[in-house]
This record gives C-alpha cells, structure tokens and sequence, in this order.
C-alpha cells in the first residue's frame, strides 16, 4: 500500500523501528492489563470489600465492552484513519487507567474497567492493521513477527511487574502506570507513525449489529455471573438472560439482512474457518477460567504471594514464544488438524493435573510440571489455529477473519469468568476464601479440560488435513 508516495517504511530503519515501538508498546498495554487484574484480584477483593460476583465483573467489565466493540473498532480504523483511532484508543485507555487507579469502590472500578475496555477495543485492532499499512509488502512478515515476539516479552513481564506492585506497593499503581506509557504511544505515534485507511470500506457503520451484540453479551454475562446469588428463577437472571438470548438471535438475524454488516455471515460458508473459530471458542473458554482462576488459587489456596502467583505461570508464556513459530512451521508441512488435535489435549491432561494444586502445594512438583505440559499444549495450537482461521478465506477478507476469531476468543474468555465459577458450584460463597474457592477450582479445571478435548474433537471434525485459502 502507498503510503504519501512511498511503497512504504523499511524494517532495518528507524521510521519502522518508530512504528513498531508504537504499536508493540501501545497493544501491550491492553494485554498486560488482562494478566496484571487477575494477579491483583485477591488484593482488591479485601481492599474494596468485593464479592464473588465484584471480583467477575472486574475481569468482563473489561472483556465485555472489548469483545462487543473490536470489529467496530477495526471498522472505525478502516473508515477513519488506522493511526487516529489507534491514538484515540491509547488516550481512551489511559483515562480509563487513571479512572482505576483512584476508585474508592468496586462499582467504580468496575465501571472504569468497561471504559477501558472501549479503548482497547479501539486500540488492538489498530496496532496490527498499521503494521500492515504501513511496511513495505516485502518487509510485512517480519514486522508482524517482531511486534508478536516482542508482545510476547511484554506479556510475560506483565505478571512479574503485577505481582511485585502488588506486594510492595499497591494495587492501584497497575492501572497508574499505564498513564505515562500511553502518553509515550500518543507522542510516538503522532510523529512517526503514518496515516492509512481503506478507501473501499463501507460508508455506513453497522451500529444496530453493535448494539445488538453488545445487548446479547452483556445479557449472557450478566445472568450467568448474578445466578449463585439471586438464584436461576430471579427476575434478574430471567431478565438478564433473555436479553441475552434475544440480542443474539437479533445480531444474527440482522447481520443477515443487513447491507454492509459488520459481520458477513457468508464468510461462514467455509467449513475450515468455521471450524477454526468452533475450537477457538472451546479453548479460549477454558483458557479464560485457567488464567482467571489459576492466579488466584495460588494465593487463596495454596498461600502463594501476589508476586509468586503472578510468574508461577510465566513459563507458558517462555515456551509459546519459544516454540509457536516451530508449531507454525510443522502445521505449514503436514497440515494443521494434527498440530490441532493433540494441543487440546495435551493441555487438557494438564488441566486435570492443575486440578490437583491445593493447600501447601509446593511449585517445584506440584505446579511447575502441569504448567510446562500446558504451555507446550498451547504452544502446539496456537499457531496452527490462527493460521487455519486467517487461511481458511481469501485475502480480500483477511481483515474480517482477523477480526471475527480475535473477538470470539475474547467473547470465549468473558462468558467463561462468568459462566465456570457457577458451573462448578460456588453458589454464594466468596473467591477470597479458601474454603469456597478450592472445590471450586478443583471442578473448573476438570471443565476445562473438558472443554479442550471438545476442542479435539471439532479440530478433527471440521479442520482439513491441508489448507487451501478461501475454502
């Protein structure tokens, strides 16, 4: 793509090393402030006096609005201006940030995590597409790979850094430090980054399909995460879920009927993309519980220091960027439904291993070993099913099946914060007692591993031996 004349910036220059830092910096923002909240929730849980439900809603306030939102955000960019949005979306996040780091109560703090949520939401698809606009095409590979790596360093510092703000300062300062950050991004990008948009993107914005979205995943979280305590016949839950499974059915039907929907439903004709996206959701839900709830075990249960729950899971991190690329490479030579079928599940194996973490458990042999297992199960998968779901369609629509897959993995992780504590039976009781939470967790990890081998099976159902775009 021309960019003011050019074929565009080069990888080995200092304009693309300007725009790489920009936009690695500014999605690692909203990546490490997913894993930092959890290694914080026990903290905040007895500082703002939060319950069970409190405690969920810090993670999907966040996860809600940034899965309702990110295909409008991809479209906003497209329409508007990729590096506008994206800087929008930075200075969005960091008043979100601020608005954390000073809530005096839950009910603030999580109204502040659904405004953050909105600013990733115009951020993180922002950061890929720039990369894309802006390389020269022969240098675009190599710049995705380097922002995925270093992302990758960032993700892993994430719950090192949460941890030890944790225990030696306070919990509010991993919301404040994103502050002077995004102001480093906004700087960056308004010198060095350059303008793109798409000229042949759609006119109208889909804003019915966005509130309709919005509507059924809000709906579905809100239900499920109110049901252990007012009960599965309260008017609430009814409500809650009813709107949930109404606004759904309307985003479908709408998106259907719709001229320039946000999501084209054809795009599902495709069985490899389908099935792509099928799995996606299996083992983004179980992932969701994993991180949401590992973290936080460790420190209930098993007596662990914020610092100490935050890296305990820092190796899945080390061996995904270890070893993703190699997984990519050998799912590009035999085919992706191998590399797709044993990932899940190795990690569910892991998972029914995870399970065993109780009172007393010692890292060295108790948590370390099923962590490794994981990570190498993941670091299987990863690859592969992000390869088959952007290579299942033509590259004419490339920047919807990004789109689609990055949301439903996101809409995979909400409903399961909301949905796996009550499947497995915490009722009224609290996440920030030892009591409640270790049957519970114990339950969830069997879910989860139940979910990764149902993520087996679909990948050998619908995943093709070899893949061939657009089909």
């Amino acid at each position: 793509m021309e960019l003011g004349g050019t074929t565009g910036v080069r990888y080995r220059t200092a304009a693309g090393r300007w725009v790489l830092l920009a936009t690695v910096l500014g999605s690692s923002l909203a990546f490490i402030d997913a894993t930092v909240v959890n290694i914080a929730l026990p903290t905040i849980g007895e500082d703002l006096g939060a319950s069970a439900a409190g405690l969920q809603w810090t993670i999907n306030g966040y996860a809600l609005s940034l899965a309702a939102l990110i295909l409008l955000g991809g479209s906003l960019g497209d329409r508007y201006g990729r590096r506008r949005v994206f800087t929008i979306g930075i200075g969005w996040f960091a008043a979100a940030s601020l608005l954390c780091g000073v809530a005096s109560s839950i009910e603030l703090l999580i109204a502040a995590r659904v405004l953050q949520g909105i600013g990733g939401a115009l951020l993180t698809p922002g950061a890929l597409a720039i990369l894309e606009a802006s390389f020269a095409p022969e240098d675009r590979s190599r710049a995705i790979g380097a922002w995925s790596g270093l992302g990758g360093i960032g993700g892993a510092l994430g719950p090192f850094l949460g941890g030890w703000l944790v225990d030696v300062a306070d919990w509010r300062l991993i919301f404040l430090i994103n502050v002077p950050l995004a102001v480093l991004v906004i700087a960056v990008s308004a010198r060095h980054v350059p303008e793109s948009r798409n000229p042949e993107a759609a006119r109208e914005l889909d804003v019915a399909g966005v509130i309709l979205g919005a509507a059924g995943l809000g709906g579905l979280t809100y239900g499920f995460t109110a049901w252990p305590v007012d009960g599965p016949g309260s008017p609430p839950v009814l409500a809650g879920l009813a709107i949930g499974v109404l606004g759904m059915a309307g985003f479908v039907l709408h998106e259907h009927r719709a001229r320039h929907p946000m999501l084209p439903l054809t795009i599902f004709r495709s069985r490899a993309f389908t099935g792509a996206n099928l799995v996606t959701f299996l083992v983004y839900a179980a992932n969701g519980g994993v991180f949401f709830l590992v973290a936080v075990n460790l420190q209930v249960v098993a007596g662990y220091s914020a610092l100490a729950g935050g890296v305990a899971l820092l190796p899945i991190t080390v061996l995904m960027l270890l070893f993703s690329a190699r997984a990519g490479a050998l799912a590009q030579r035999i085919g992706p439904r191998i590399p797709m079928t044993a990932g899940p599940l190795i990690c569910a194996a892991a998972l029914v291993w995870m399970s065993r973490i109780g009172p007393g458990a010692a890292y060295l042999t108790d948590v370390l070993p099923p962590v490794i297992v994981f990570g190498l199960g993941l670091s299987l998968l990863v690859a592969p099913l992000t390869a088959t779901a952007l290579g299942a369609l033509d590259d004419a629509h490339a920047g919807i099946a990004s789109g689609v897959n990055n949301a439903v993995a996101r809409a995979a992780g909400l409903l399961a914060v909301a949905v796996l504590p009550l499947a497995a039976g915490i009722g009224a009781g609290s996440l920030t007692d030892a009591a409640d939470l270790a049957p519970t967790y114990r339950t969830a990890m069997l879910i989860g591993a139940g979910l990764m081998a149902g993520g087996s099976v679909l990948a050998v159902l619908f995943v093709p031996g070899r893949l061939a775009g657009g089909r």
